[in-house]
Formats: structure tokens, C-alpha cells, sequence
């Protein structure tokens, strides 16, 4: 077995570009993993070696990995129909699925609900379709002023190029700014260092009336903005309070712009409800959902849009239409695999089992708030974050510099042998894990980062 990781490990290096890595790195600065199968939290090598993912995945995976109840979903759909075009023609599961999100879906007292799902293929794709929903809607009525976007400093809503325009990660960013989307950046809200509640309502209040004066600075310009609610995942998994998503449904109304919720990593009970504007008391206008849609198992985005959003695009010109589409829109293996899982966040009630989880985390964690090297612990839900002081070295002329990015391969390689996937965001280490870890295995991540931070974190 371990000849055949061996050999799994160069036939992937001779053949395979991953995503998000130098492949430089491999195979000796960053060690390649080769995946035979998975087990709940577990991922298992060629070699036999068990890795908790404490991860997600990516932030996909929810109910753990191989899960029969979807694998068996999948199954079933899969010898009944794979796929089809969803252009003039429909399906069972598609429309199942639509009636289920919409049903669940985020409302707030005195607006109308969300009414349509526009299905796509994945998470960046969803974004791209919602960017291009508030702008053609606006062109549709003639509004041709309002060509831009307002996003969050440190936000991050995907790679391609509409998504990237309204992501704010230097490291994403930087080369293909001359392709851009000309977009307006507002102060992030996040609540680093606030102390208490009423530090962190402060913070949300100062960024909101930045806000709105930003927004007061453009008037007639803005179609859309779009917001992570309560926690800014690939932004360092920076959090804020609900307060600042009320007072954004209310400037965006004022200033009549449409806002964008991107739940395409906090949704589906990540932060503690099954959607994170839930704690806010707000509704978007439009809703991107997506990773944990179909409990992980198949790509899959559902953008849910007002009906009075779709009403904007009804006309007898297909100029008016809404024309976007892909290939496998509302494949019906996926949306099998997202009514499965579905299910289970009923049926095992898994809400109220991640709360308790989420106390588990909360209690593990506290003690690396008093670590010399960690600036704050902070946590959402079932995401805890430990932010560490950034790490300095000297320049060639020995003044103290910050070094980006050594100390998180570090700390990813110690993880690793000690079999917990780990995958630092820069400085800040988390736990995202699928929602059925258990007391052992939580034990055995907060020990895995313990001694992570004790063996890897001086500068080498």
C-alpha cells in the first residue's frame, strides 16, 4: 500500500495543476496526499494513514464524507436520469430543490420572499450570475447609470473574472487588475479586536455609516452590493456583528440598490442558523448558495432571486432575457444530492447538534487565546479562527519585516503528520469541520493545533 501512494503521488505530479498552489512546492515543501477514500470526518490514503479534515474540504463537506444517505440519492437518480439541457425542459429533482430552498430560504417581515432559483455550476459561476442579474435588471428599465458594484474591503466572492472584481484578497487580485470590473470598496465590519459585544456593534455601526456615505457619494451609480454575512471566510475568517447586515438592507433600500447575500460558505447552519442573515432579521434580494448545497458531493449553485427581480426580464425582446447559462445547469444528480442532504439537516437535527458542537469548539479553543503568539481566538458557529501575530524577519539591510506565508506551510506540514488536515489563511488557523465530528475527534484537532503552533511556529 505504501508503493501505491508512492506511485499515486507521481502520477499526479506528472499529469495534474492544482488549484490555489505553487507547484513548485511539490512534492518536498508542500507533501501531496493521495486520497483512496473517506469515512465521515475522515480522509484515508493509499497508505492507510487517516487524516481528519478539519476543513470541510474546502468548506464543502457538511455531514461527513461517503455519506450513504446522499450516495445512495445520487445512486437512485443516476439510473433514472443523469442529466439534461434545463432549457426547455425540466426535471423532478431541479424543481423539488427550487420549492425546498425557497421554502427555507431567508425572509424579513414586509418584504415579499425570494420566488425563483437560477441554478449554475458552482459558487464563483452563482456570483457571476447575480452581478449580471442587478445589472441587466437595471438596463432592462432603462437605468443605464447604474453600472457598479459596492463590495467589502477583504472580501472574497470567487476567481472568475466578474467575482474577482468584487474580491478584495491582494494575492487574487493583484495580476488581473487590468481586467476588472471597476467596483466601489466599502470599510470591512469586521470586529477584530473588539473586546465585547457592544466593542464589535461599534465597529459594525462605523463601517455602516461609511457605507452610507459612500453610497451617498455615488448616487444613481450602484446596481448591487454584495456582502459575506457575519463571516469573511477566505478573508482571514474575519467576523462581524448582525447589526451591520440590518443597517445594509436599509441603506441599500434607501439608495435603491439590490444586496447580494454570498452564502456560498457560511449557509446551510455553518454559523449557527441554517443561514447566516437569519441572525441579522434580513432578507437579500438576491441569495447565492453553493460547497455545502449538495452536502459536498457534487458542484452545484443556486442563485435565489424576488420575484420582482424576475418579472424585470419578462418582455416579448430575448435581449431582455436573461440569456446566461451553462452546460450541467441543475444537473439532476446534484440536485439529488442536495435534497438528500436536505433531509438530513432535518431529520438528524443537526442544527441543534452543531450548537453543541460549536460549545465543544468554544471550550477547546479558549486556551490559544492565551498563546504568546496569537493575536485573538474568535468563533462563529461551527468556525473557530486563531489569528497569530504576524511573523517578522530581517530585510538585507536588518530592518524587521513581516513574512507572509512561511509559518502557514509550517504549520499545514506538522498538522499533517500528525494527521489533521489544517490550511492556514495566512495567519490565521481554523477549524471548519463536517458537522459530524465527535468529542474524540475535536480532542485530536485542538491537540494537532496545540502542538502545531509549539513545533512550527518559530521562524526557521
Amino acid at each position: 500500500m505504501i508503493a501505491a501512494a508512492s506511485d499515486w503521488r507521481a502520477r499526479d505530479l506528472a499529469v495534474l495543476w492544482h488549484p490555489c498552489t505553487q507547484m513548485r512546492e511539490h512534492p518536498d515543501a508542500l507533501p501531496l496526499f493521495p486520497v483512496a477514500h473517506g469515512e465521515g470526518a475522515w480522509l484515508v490514503g493509499f497508505d492507510g494513514r487517516r487524516v481528519l479534515d478539519g476543513v470541510s474540504s474546502w468548506w464543502t463537506n457538511l455531514h461527513g464524507h461517503a455519506e450513504p444517505r446522499i450516495a445512495e440519492a445520487i445512486g437512485r437518480q443516476a439510473r433514472t436520469l443523469e442529466q439534461v439541457i434545463l432549457a426547455g425542459f425540466s426535471h423532478a429533482p431541479a424543481v423539488e430543490l427550487a420549492e425546498r430552498l425557497l421554502a427555507c430560504a431567508p425572509q424579513q417581515a414586509g418584504r415579499q420572499p425570494l420566488a425563483k432559483v437560477f441554478y449554475a455550476d458552482n459558487g464563483s459561476s452563482g456570483v457571476e450570475v447575480a452581478l449580471k442579474m442587478a445589472f441587466h435588471w437595471f438596463h432592462n428599465r432603462g437605468d443605464t447609470r447604474r453600472t457598479r458594484f459596492v463590495t467589502l474591503a477583504n472580501s472574497y466572492h470567487g476567481e472568475t473574472l466578474g467575482a474577482l472584481s468584487v474580491g478584495d484578497i491582494p494575492l487574487y487580485r493583484r495580476v488581473y487588475a487590468p481586467l476588472l470590473l471597476d467596483v466601489l470598496f466599502a470599510p470591512s465590519p469586521d470586529a477584530f479586536g473588539s473586546r465585547d459585544e457592544a466593542a464589535a456593534i461599534a465597529c459594525a455601526e462605523r463601517a455602516a455609516d461609511a457605507l452610507q456615505a459612500l453610497l451617498d457619494a455615488h448616487p444613481g451609480e450602484v446596481c448591487a452590493m454584495i456582502v459575506e454575512p457575519l463571516v469573511q471566510c477566505a478573508g482571514g475568517m474575519r467576523m462581524h456583528h448582525p447589526a451591520y447586515l440590518r443597517r445594509v438592507r436599509e441603506l441599500c433600500d434607501l439608495h435603491g440598490v439590490f444586496l447580494i447575500a454570498d452564502e456560498i460558505a457560511v449557509g446551510f447552519g455553518r454559523t449557527g442558523t441554517l443561514f447566516a442573515c437569519e441572525q441579522a432579521g434580513i432578507q437579500p434580494d438576491l441569495l447565492c448558495l453553493s460547497k455545502g448545497l449538495t452536502g459536498g458531493f457534487l458542484p452545484l449553485c443556486a442563485v435565489l432571486a424576488t420575484q420582482a427581480i424576475f418579472d424585470g426580464f419578462l418582455d416579448d425582446s430575448r435581449e431582455r432575457a436573461f440569456l446566461h447559462s451553462h452546460s450541467y445547469s441543475g444537473n439532476p444528480l446534484a440536485c439529488a444530492a442536495a435534497l438528500a442532504s436536505l433531509d438530513i439537516l432535518h431529520a438528524d437535527d443537526v442544527i441543534a447538534r452543531n450548537h453543541r458542537t460549536a460549545a465543544r469548539m468554544a471550550a477547546l479553543a479558549a486556551p490559544f487565546a492565551q498563546h504568546p503568539q496569537v493575536a485573538e481566538v474568535r468563533q462563529t458557529g461551527m468556525i473557530v479562527a486563531i489569528e497569530l501575530h504576524p511573523e517578522t524577519g530581517s530585510d538585507e539591510d536588518g530592518h524587521a519585516v513581516e513574512i507572509a506565508g512561511r509559518r502557514g506551510l509550517r504549520l499545514y506540514r506538522k498538522a499533517l503528520e500528525l494527521g489533521v488536515l489544517l490550511r492556514p489563511l495566512g495567519d490565521v488557523l481554523y477549524w471548519m469541520p463536517p458537522y459530524c465530528i465527535d468529542d474524540a475527534q475535536l480532542d485530536m484537532l485542538a491537540g494537532a493545533t496545540a502542538t502545531a503552533l509549539e513545533e512550527a511556529s518559530p521562524c526557521a
